[in-house]
């Protein structure tokens, strides 16, 4: 039922971060990301107007939104009947989500708002048990981050967190034109799948320290930037501590992180 003669229906809300996307091919190629093994529940984050939460409804799962802005979700509710009782009127940063899910699986989707996006992964991070399958749209070079592998001047905390219990793929660049109002930048479209064996052989708290900790100063060497660590003469001498960051891979870090365990 939406189309783009509804558009005027909605302002797009600076302060939400709100893109609205206008491109039903685009849109459609978003709910084409999702593989859909191994659950049934599907939640898409700042629906809009519905714009992919249509195709999404065609697809052979159950599909809640989560939406924050009171103006969607009456758009929602008079244009998608069958979706109503679906739609969750909620802060996703903020809402306990198994008041809705009780412990089951589900996937997450969306075109993301630009100002909450990184949020939005470290939420799902949180939750991986539970999250087998994350794709959606973020600002391009967010979501090249989020991808990329050790070398990169890009790769940080987000690249390592995310690569840790997901494999990470960047799927299709969109340009700014799809969307009102137009973004100043590429979006970009990535997926997340959960890998087989996601559980690390390290404290995992301790790992997601050690990482931060790492990054918050990229340009030095670990053995400066883990100094609060108190690492013993014999592990300062390992020359893992003589490379910076962005020259680890994942595995790294969780051998770095085993190093440290061991020497507390």
């Amino acid at each position: 039922m939406s189309n783009k003669s509804n558009n005027h229906q909605v302002k797009a809300k600076k302060h939400l971060g709100q893109h609205f996307l206008n491109d039903e091919t685009v849109a459609e190629k978003i709910a084409d990301t999702l593989l859909l093994k191994d659950y049934k529940n599907v939640l898409e984050i700042g629906p809009g107007m519905g714009v992919l939460t249509k195709y999404l409804l065609k697809k052979d799962c159950t599909t809640y939104v989560i939406e924050i802005d009171t103006e969607s979700v009456e758009y929602l509710q008079a244009n998608y009947l069958n979706l109503a009782p679906r739609i969750i009127e909620k802060d996703f940063l903020k809402y306990d989500l198994n008041e809705v899910f009780n412990q089951e699986p589900f996937a997450i989707i969306g075109n993301f708002p630009y100002n909450i996006s990184t949020q939005i992964v470290f939420k799902t991070l949180e939750m991986r048990d539970q999250i087998p399958e994350f794709s959606g749209m973020f600002q391009k070079e967010v979501a090249q981050r989020i991808c990329s592998k050790e070398g990169s001047k890009v790769y940080g905390i987000l690249s390592v967190l995310a690569q840790a219990f997901y494999d990470a793929e960047y799927l299709f660049t969109v340009p700014p034109n799809v969307f009102n109002p137009p973004p100043k930048v590429d979006s970009g479209v990535l997926r997340l799948t959960r890998k087989a064996d996601y559980s690390l052989p390290c404290d995992e708290k301790f790992f997601f320290k050690v990482v931060k900790a790492a990054f918050q100063q990229r340009r030095k060497t670990l053995r400066n930037s883990l100094k609060t660590f108190n690492l013993s003469d014999n592990l300062k001498a390992n020359s893992i501590f003589g490379k910076r960051p962005e020259q680890l891979s994942v595995q790294a870090f969780i051998e770095l992180t085993q190093l440290l365990e061991n020497d507390a």
